[in-house]
């Protein structure tokens, strides 16, 4: 028997318990009709409106919408109809910012990215960190002229802004917090400080999100390395590395890891010291991940003595190293017992190389000091 009460469904049970069920809500996203002076702009605009119905389609049920106002103001700044179509269905909440909101943020992005063009390049791939709230404007401004204090250029700010916008959003103060200890750490571990801005502004552009994370991880992960041996060089070394990705670890994670590696490699502690700074990787791939690289590996017939040589192999998922594998090997390459070192680095490291050695094969290089043979 069914019975309901005080808009909660309950299950009346065989033991007559009284068994709450989820509360009867009211589903609004029928009830609530679209806007169709909105919808009709978009579509005027090329906008794939299937498209926007499923992946959001909240944003056609909203009043007042800002269609017409938002495509002029990408077309003043040199947009080209595509790229705003492009803009609108990639993110069609742009269309609820207002007005005097969008107007606000092309100032205050021109005043680091003042060429129109560069600054439609960067909203065509990043609208979300344009189209935001106004509630957001005062700490962007204020995080702008803090960043620009300590001597970062506009074009890494705006590229911190478009790829990291929650570092802009948030108060100034935790950035400060974060700069800070970014700055103590470089110097304490050996670092110049006439060298420490290129330092910082390379570590940020590789990483932005490091300004997220909280100072305490990055003492806490140091601290940890630092009892497991590792120099105040060597530290930096790894903070560099790792390019900021140091905040993301923790010590737990990092002592399975690193026991993990150590127990497969039979190496020693200063032995695993020398492959961590050669690859940082086994600091923060979990111990299943790291597994599956060694099995992958020893199955194709690698020691671990090669392993050992060329650590940063194992920075490649298996299938790519299967695939690098089978491709040396219709050259001829045995990868058994030649360098791992080739079957390292990018797509393009890795292509170079097998061109390499594609080139060696059709073209055998010429010994000058071997006997010249003529005919008799």
């Amino acid at each position: 028997m069914l019975r309901l009460v005080t808009a909660s469904l309950y299950l009346w049970s065989p033991r007559t318990q009284v068994i709450p069920l989820l509360p009867v809500r009211p589903c609004t996203s029928f009830i609530q009709e679209e806007n169709t002076v909105a919808v009709n702009a978009l579509y005027n605009l090329c906008v794939d409106i299937s498209k926007v119905r499923q992946q959001k389609g909240w944003v056609l049920r909203q009043s007042p919408a800002y269609v017409s106002e938002t495509a002029a103001l990408l077309r003043d700044m040199g947009a080209s109809e595509s790229i705003i179509t492009r803009v609108l269905e990639l993110f069609p909440e742009a269309i609820l910012c207002k007005p005097e909101e969008m107007d606000a943020q092309r100032k205050l992005w021109m005043s680091v990215c003042p060429k129109k063009k560069d600054l439609v390049g960067i909203i065509e791939k990043f609208p979300a960190s344009f189209f935001t709230s106004s509630s957001d404007h005062d700490n962007q401004t204020a995080n702008i002229l803090y960043f620009q204090s300590i001597h970062l250029n506009n074009r890494i700010i705006s590229k911190l802004m478009a790829t990291a916008p929650q570092s802009f959003s948030r108060p100034v103060k935790q950035n400060e917090e974060m700069i800070q200890m970014l700055q103590k750490t470089f110097l304490d571990l050996g670092g110049r400080e006439d060298n420490m801005k290129v330092w910082l502004q390379k570590l940020i552009t590789q990483n932005p999100y490091v300004l997220s994370k909280v100072p305490e991880a990055l003492h806490n992960n140091l601290v940890f390395l630092r009892d497991n041996g590792f120099t105040s060089s060597e530290l930096l070394q790894l903070l560099t590395k790792l390019k900021g990705f140091v905040t993301e670890l923790n010590p737990e994670s990092m002592k399975h890891s690193l026991n993990y590696s150590q127990e497969i490699l039979g190496c020693t502690e200063a032995e695993l010291r020398q492959i961590v700074l050669e690859c940082p990787a086994l600091l923060y791939y979990p111990v299943p991940i790291l597994a599956e690289r060694f099995k992958g590996l020893l199955a194709a017939g690698m020691s671990i003595e090669k392993i050992m040589e060329t650590p940063t192999v194992l920075e490649l998922t298996t299938q790519i190293v299967q695939y690098r594998i089978q491709r040396l090997q219709s050259y001829g390459y045995d990868a058994r017992t030649g360098s791992l070192q080739v079957l390292n680095g990018t797509k393009k490291d890795f292509e170079k190389c097998y061109g390499q050695l594609h080139l060696r094969r059709e073209r055998p290089l010429f010994n000058p000091v071997a006997p010249l043979t003529t005919e008799d």
